[in-house]
């Protein structure tokens, strides 16, 4: 009577995950996207990545609490982030956004504290699309030179440099003194008079004035210290619409007030003042994009950043991060990408989309390369370190993109997220490990690494603006267990704890693997459904799938338990076994997280099998070798 029970119990939970009495696992397509390998980004946040300072003093200036340089990235700084396992580097912040410290020595304007957020100004509050933060550069006359220097530096090591374009809002008071000649300034032209006009570049609140937000005291500018401009004020009329779309003259404390909104040619109400493109242009190649649009009137806004981007990539450039690209409309980016395709057919585009149902759109017609995984990837596998929800939930994820699965970047920190290692997420770094292995491994798409992650920084600093968990991207902090690796600029880990060199040493051997194996840039089938239905006994917190290639049969294995060693047996089912061509015997396995491990494959009766012992947060990916 107790085993019926448990046995309805366990139908019922398989009838929940959507578990289907079928035992044959859906197929998923592998289908070539813009990279023939896994791709491996490093984000890393520029202003902070060279900082040796260690004080952290809350609202710190950069005289106390110290700030990274472009020279920081030294050609060992970068070949050990090479060496990481990483194929490309987003440099973050990179673009002279607004900042508070007087520059005007540098012909640069000062900017207002009240419409600044932290001591150092958000990297998303772009002021001058056509040069760099001085902040960042030795020299700040030279700063252009020492970034162009860097990027030269970072493919001398075989790296790819990206760096981010903001193209839905720009910084309240924007002022181009790095454009080219007869480039027109955002706003330069546009007829104040009016909330709308298709060739403005921004929106306005005729007859009324901008009014600074009621801010807590947690928010005050510069934590309250005292500033000549910081006086509650800020000169704006008309006040134009926010970042994120307030049309209060007065924006609230949580809007993005330190930027303005830019028009695409979409009017108040919604509707879009541009020709659209044509049924069927979502299956048609770039070159087809770019022709329909060649000799079409478009909005000014639209020009000015296909100007921008093809000056970045001119400068030498690989590929651009799109902040929140939803926000702006994937006509644009069928303009803008097919543009920068056909003259740099190898630019990498990374864009963030929060909306499931806009994925296929601006991948299809937006012509994206890659976009995060965040809401159904990420979020969901961020429940599963937690303990609140089962591994199984993942099988429905990664099928319901399984068409589009090569182009959803995954990652388990970046800017916005909180840190692993942070309380409020695992509060350990290693609870994370096994969701490394499934989050590189489960499909051919790219994994991003944030800088710090690799030997567990939990983001505990309060660095002013905001709050702990996420490293500070607003002020001038240092990045602890990161600056322990950096050893003072030797960049040789001398200076981590055995735990730590033992996080990135993992990190290291996972990343290389990724980055090298053929299967894993080929086909994926889960066999969690086959587990859960032959034995009792398949842990609850177990997760597993199959990957191959024609030359790589993998068998990835990962348990989030964090207190039990697990012992079953994986079993293989038959229809992977006959794909693999596998005969009944026993074959060796490698396992590539650990060369010592050793356990072998039995196929018996064409079903495969692997008695398991899996300590808590470990992770197998075995390689089927030959038959014994």
């Amino acid at each position: 009577m107790r085993f019926s029970s448990k046995f309805f119990l366990f139908l019922l939970l398989l009838s929940s995950l959507g578990f289907k009495d079928d035992p044959v696992i859906q197929k998923v397509p592998f289908k070539i996207g813009s990279s023939e390998k896994k791709i491996v980004i490093y984000q890393v946040f520029t202003r902070l990545f060279g900082n040796t300072n260690t004080t952290n003093k809350p609202w710190g200036t950069i005289e106390e609490n110290g700030v990274g340089k472009f020279r920081d990235f030294t050609p060992k700084a970068l070949r050990e982030i090479k060496e990481l396992g990483v194929t490309h580097i987003w440099f973050t912040g990179v673009l002279h956004h607004a900042v508070i410290r007087d520059y005007t020595a540098y012909g640069i304007s000062n900017d207002d504290p009240d419409v600044v957020k932290g001591r150092a100004g958000s990297p998303y509050a772009v002021k001058d699309y056509y040069s760099v933060d001085p902040d960042l550069a030795v020299d700040p006359s030279k700063r252009m030179e020492e970034f162009h220097a860097l990027v030269q530096r970072t493919h001398e090591q075989g790296l790819k440099v990206i760096i981010d374009i903001v193209p839905n809002h720009v910084a309240r008071k924007y002022h181009s003194i790095g454009k080219p000649a007869g480039v027109k300034d955002f706003g330069e032209n546009d007829d104040k008079t009016v909330v709308y006009a298709r060739n403005n570049n921004f929106y306005y609140l005729p007859g009324e004035s901008f009014k600074v937000p009621a801010l807590p005291d947690n928010q005050k500018p510069l934590g309250g210290d005292p500033n000549p401009l910081s006086d509650g004020k800020f000169d704006e009329n008309p006040a134009k619409w926010t970042g994120n779309g307030s049309r209060l003259a007065q924006p609230r404390a949580d809007d993005w007030y330190e930027t303005v909104k830019i028009n695409y040619g979409i009017k108040p109400d919604g509707t879009k003042d541009f020709e659209l493109l044509p049924a069927g242009y979502d299956t048609k190649p770039i070159l087809d994009h770019c022709a329909f649009w060649q000799g079409k009137s478009v909005p000014d806004s639209w020009v000015k950043f296909r100007d921008i981007c093809l000056f970045w990539l001119k400068f030498g450039v690989d590929g651009f991060r799109f902040d929140m690209a939803e926000m702006v409309p994937v006509e644009f980016w069928s303009y803008l990408n097919s543009t920068i395709k056909k003259e740099y057919p190898k630019t990498t585009l990374v864009a963030e989309v929060y909306n499931p149902q806009l994925y296929r759109s601006y991948l299809h017609t937006g012509k994206m390369d890659f976009l995060y995984d965040k809401v159904a990837f990420y979020d969901t596998l961020k429940k599963v370190i937690q303990g609140k929800t089962s591994p199984d939930r993942l099988i429905k994820v990664q099928s319901d993109i399984a068409d589009i699965e090569h182009h959803m970047l995954h990652f388990l920190e970046n800017h916005d997220e909180q840190r692993l290692a942070s309380p409020a997420f695992a509060g350990n770094a290693a609870i994370g490990k096994p969701a490394m292995v499934v989050s590189a491994t489960i499909s051919t798409s790219p994994t991003l690494i944030y800088f710090g992650q690799e030997v567990g920084e939990p983001g505990a600093e309060h660095a002013g603006y905001g709050q702990p968990t996420r490293t500070s991207i607003f002020d001038y902090i240092g990045v602890p267990a990161h600056q322990r690796w950096m050893n003072g600029g030797a960049f040789d880990g001398g200076s981590l704890t055995n735990e730590e060199k033992s996080l990135r040493n993992f990190y290291k051997l996972l990343l290389n693997f990724t980055i090298t194996s053929p299967a894993l840039m080929g086909q994926y089938k889960e066999i969690q459904h086959f587990n859960r239905k032959k034995s009792l006994l398949y842990p609850d917190k177990i997760f597993s799938f199959v990957r191959w290639g024609e030359k790589q049969r993998l068998i990835v294995v990962a348990s989030f338990e964090t207190e039990k060693t697990a012992k079953f047996n994986l079993l293989v089912p038959g229809e992977i076994v006959k794909i693999w061509n596998l005969k009944d015997g026993n074959y060796s396995l490698t396992d590539h997280l650990n060369l010592k491990n050793k356990y072998s494959f039995q196929v018996k009766n064409g079903t495969g099998k692997i008695k398991l012992h899996l300590k808590p947060l470990e992770s197998f990916i075995f390689e089927v070798k030959n038959q014994n």
